[in-house]
Parts: C-alpha cells; structure tokens; sequence
C-alpha cells in the first residue's frame, strides 16, 4: 500500500502540501490502475503492478487527520506495516524535487505523519518524503504549505515525479534498502 497525504477539494489540488497526490496520480497512469473510486474515507485505485497486489490510497480526511483513513491496516492480519506501507509526504527541510525514502523514524513536526502514528501506533513504517522547500522566515508554516508552489520550484518536483514512479517500482519489487540506495538525493 502506498498511501499519498495531502488534502480534499479543488482549492488545495496544486499546494506544497498535496505533491503525495501528485505522485499517487503519476503511480496510478504510469502503472495503468486506473482512476481513484472512494472507499470510506480515501480515494482508491488498486491493481497488479507485475506480480505484486497494489493499493494507492488518498487520504480524504484532511492532512491533520490522514491516519483516520490508515487505521483498518492494524487489524489485516496478513498487512505487515513495518514491509508493506509506504507513506508519501511533503517535506519543507528538503530543497523542491529531492527526496528521501526511509524505512522508520518520527513525525518530524508532520501532522500527517502524526496523526498516521498515533492510529497506528508505531512508527516503524516507511516513508518517502518530497521536498518543497523552506518557508520564507516571515511566512507561516500553515500558509507555506497550503499554497501553491513558485513555478521554477513547481517544475523542479515535477521533474522528479517520473524518477520516483521508478523507484517506488524498485520499493514494490525489491524493498526499502534498494529504493533508498538508489533513489535518495
């Protein structure tokens, strides 16, 4: 399962925030899963992906929220989270476009990350974090990532979007280690 954080509705669709939909939409095309169909709280495409049974959920429940849309995962008896969940998120310390696989950590100040370990209860799932640049000094957090980003920094994520449809690829087939060792920037 390869779960994109980001928020519902036309006014947040091109914000720093939603670039986990952004890849979600490219991993859904490039691997031909068709469209988003809502189940509960997420938008779902599933499919094969070679041999490999794929899940792209968008959380529906607002980024503060995202975990609300991951908590039936804790009782799939036959779901590891620690193997089988990749969370993608946005990532302010990262310059626009870099990005980071990890196989564990800690929220980071993310509240979606937050709010997916408090439902979970761990934090021991991997995560791929899509930089978005730094907030200006005089720019609230909250009103960095909520707008949209500038167009040179826009095109800078964009561009990497392709890269990482490969190495999710590489996540699905081989794991964490490889997608990281070959992925990271």
């Amino acid at each position: 399962m390869i779960a994109g954080l980001g928020n519902p509705g036309p006014e947040y669709e091109g914000t720093r925030h939603n670039v986990g939909w952004w890849l979600l939409d490219e991993l859904a095309a490039a691997w031909d899963l068709g469209r988003f169909k809502r189940e509960s709280n997420a938008g779902v495409a599933s499919g094969r992906v070679g041999p490999v049974v794929v899940r792209l959920v968008k959380p529906l429940t607002y980024m503060n929220r995202s975990g609300a849309a991951l908590g039936p995962l804790r009782r799939m008896n036959a779901f590891d989270i620690a193997r089988d969940l990749l969370v993608v998120v946005d990532d302010v310390a990262l310059e626009p476009g870099r990005a980071r696989f990890r196989p564990t950590g800690s929220a980071g100040g993310h509240n979606g990350l937050r709010s997916i370990e408090s439902v979970l209860g761990t934090q021991a799932y991997a995560r791929l974090r899509i930089g978005v640049g730094a907030k200006p000094s005089a720019v609230d957090l909250a009103d960095w990532v909520l707008s949209p980003p500038s167009r040179p920094d826009r095109e800078a994520i964009r561009e990497r979007i392709p890269i990482l449809v490969d190495c999710l690829r590489s996540w699905l087939e081989q794991g964490i280690e490889p997608a990281m060792n070959s992925c990271n920037t």
